[in-house]
């Protein structure tokens, strides 16, 4: 069986970094896919998909350090689903991506800048 992801995408917001201890750091962001199509009437139109992405210990400390909002990313991981009660006590789920391979792609402000 095979549970793999790969996605392309460009983050929504910078990331969110937590320490579930003193040496577990945890980082999650928003990644926006986008695909084009021609509708009916033939205008071209453009569907974005919002995916959770989770990154644990090296890549969570990478992410931290250089991804902001707007970074194009290249991930590779696996879907994983949780449950978990909301503060109103509603039982919910939610799916996320748990990457395994984070790779920045384009350039980055910071070189240019320097340049």
């Amino acid at each position: 069986m095979v549970n793999k992801v790969i996605l392309v995408g460009n983050v929504g917001k910078d990331p969110e970094v937590r320490y579930v201890s003193a040496n577990l750091q945890t980082t999650t962001l928003s990644l926006a896919t986008s695909e084009t199509y021609t509708d009916k009437q033939g205008v071209q139109q453009t569907r974005t998909e919002w995916h959770r992405v989770v990154l644990w210990n090296a890549l969570a400390s990478v992410a931290e350090k250089y991804v902001k909002k707007g970074t194009q990313l290249y991930i590779e991981g696996r879907l994983a689903t949780r449950n978990y009660t909301d503060k109103t006590g509603v039982q919910r789920s939610v799916t996320e991506v748990i990457a395994e391979e984070m790779k920045l792609l384009g350039t980055r402000p910071s070189a240019s800048a320097n340049e």
